[in-house]
């Protein structure tokens, strides 16, 4: 598991490089002391773990996870807790205060392996994804029956015309294997398979579901861009 430092503090870089160390696969392969470094220095796509600090000279912790079209796992390091609900709501995996110990150090990247291992998707086939339900079940899921994925907290919700299925995993993660023709990010809790919306009512979008008329909320920051997918026919 590839990870990076991204804090100004020096004395952090040789800390989690300690630990990291006694660590198994916790690779440890950058140590920076602002954002702007890190995204000048390396292919964020080729890290699975990022070590972020939130208060940072330049660009803050919290922008530089608001400037990433997608992220790998993240476990923020900070010596204040009032940042901890912000930073949750971008999904991260773990948040730790300064100073921490090598036993809370292993919990969290411990953490970040288990959701990666135990709920990762297999995207085997181009019509198709396989969800690890458990260690010997792999579950099949066609994208044409995915009709929307909803994030909860650290779980997302995918709604299948066979019904539900709810996993450890980030809305974030998911965008990277759905394919990009069909699915469309429409509010920060909802994925929509567009090919599914029935009708736009205001700001939501209107999904028939097994019988059930289900109202999706439209972010304004995202309307205009669902109103280009979608074929509007204007009266």
């Amino acid at each position: 598991m590839k990870c990076i430092v991204i804090d100004d503090d020096k004395l952090i870089h040789i800390q989690i490089k300690k630990f990291a160390e006694k660590v198994k696969d916790c690779d440890l392969v950058g140590t920076y002391s602002s954002a702007e470094d890190a995204l000048k220095n390396i292919d964020i796509d080729d890290i699975d773990l990022i070590f972020l600090d939130i208060e940072m000279p330049g660009m803050s912790g919290l922008e530089f996870l608001s400037a990433l079209k997608s992220s790998p796992a993240i476990v923020i390091i900070s010596a204040k807790d009032k940042y901890a609900v912000d930073a949750f709501d971008y999904e991260v995996d773990d948040y730790l205060l300064k100073p921490f110990d090598y036993q809370r150090f292993v919990k969290a990247v411990e953490r970040v392996k288990d959701r990666l291992d135990k709920y990762k998707f297999s995207r085997l086939e181009e019509n198709a994804v396989f969800i690890k339900e458990n260690s010997s079940v792999f579950k099949k899921i066609f994208y044409e029956e995915i009709y929307w994925i909803e994030a909860l907290e650290n779980y997302i919700t995918i709604y299948t015309e066979r019904g539900r299925h709810t996993i450890h995993f980030t809305m974030k993660a998911i965008e990277k294997i759905l394919r990009p023709e069909m699915f469309m990010r429409i509010h920060r809790s909802f994925i929509v398979n567009v090919n599914k919306i029935d009708a736009i009512e205001d700001n939501y979008a209107i999904i028939f579901y097994r019988g059930q008329k289900k109202s999706l909320t439209i972010a304004k920051s995202y309307k205009d861009d669902l109103l280009r997918r979608l074929n509007i026919i204007k009266s």
